[in-house]
């Protein structure tokens, strides 16, 4: 689908504070005209473009522009007032507190490898166990007699940070684990190779990987609803200030009733 571009102007400061640049004091995007920016987590991304879209199409002339980078760099645009609303996929941290947040959705992380290999199945300890280096071959779980690839996802994203704190506790990531930008490249890096292993959200399970049931659950938007699969995590839309104007009606929007249904319609479970 194709999103409606801002001006350049304000395209090219949002990819700036993106990419960690730092812009003087900066232009604040404004929230009273007809344009909202949204920047942050590519896990949400896919879900905020599926938003924006059916906004846009309720607001005729109304443009709202989506773009990655991830959750740190989301909360570093809002801060910065260069995006007006931060898209994250974790908690807030530290310093982060006054932002004013609003859980959109919860997702799954799934476990994920190449369609060829056999294993169905890891315990919470097994993938711990994996990304920390200490079992390096297929054949410790039942596959092949093959060493282990690991893809990790790079500092400041927000499906790093829930793996990190949900499954990891503490323990680091192997050195030596591919590392990747976006929950996309994850997925086609699993898709290339039968030895690999990698984490992404639930939103962005294809045919190209298949995924692992965790502790004998599968990630299903049902499973995470109930709180049956053990590793999800928010998706949180947060503003510097309380919403005004346009930036109000698209997160009063989202949270409506038909925006929680295309939630629940892209695989997504609804906040409310």
């Amino acid at each position: 689908m194709s999103l409606r571009r801002v001006s350049t102007l304000v395209l090219g400061l949002a990819l700036l504070a993106v990419s960690g640049i730092t812009v003087g004091c900066g232009s604040p995007a404004v929230q009273d005209t007809e344009t909202v920016v949204i920047a942050g987590s590519t896990s949400v991304q896919p879900l905020s473009e599926l938003l924006a879209e059916e906004f846009m199409k309720e607001r005729p002339g109304v443009q709202v522009t989506v773009q990655g980078g991830g959750s740190t760099a989301g909360v570093r645009a809002v801060t910065d007032r260069v995006a007006d609303i931060g898209a994250v996929s974790r908690p807030l941290r530290e310093g982060e507190e006054g932002l004013k947040q609003f859980v959109i959705a919860l997702d799954a992380i799934a476990i994920v490898v190449h369609p060829d290999n056999p294993v169905e199945e890891l315990t919470f300890e097994q993938v711990r166990e994996i990304y920390a280096g200490q079992i390096t071959n297929w054949s410790a779980l039942g596959g092949p007699d093959r060493a282990i690839s690991l893809v990790t996802r790079e500092e400041g994203s927000g499906t790093r940070t829930a793996f990190e704190e949900l499954v990891m506790g503490g323990t680091p990531i192997a050195e030596g684990a591919v590392v990747q930008n976006s929950n996309g490249a994850v997925r086609a890096t699993v898709a290339q190779d039968p030895s690999m292993i990698g984490y992404l959200s639930l939103a962005y399970v294809t045919p190209e990987v298949k995924v692992l049931r965790l502790d004998g659950v599968e990630p299903t938007v049902d499973n995470v609803k109930e709180g049956r699969y053990p590793l999800a995590r928010p998706f949180i839309y947060v503003t510097r200030e309380a919403p005004q104007g346009l930036v109000k009606e698209y997160l009063d929007f989202v949270l409506s009733e038909a925006g929680q249904a295309i939630v629940e319609e892209a695989g997504v479970v609804p906040a409310r």
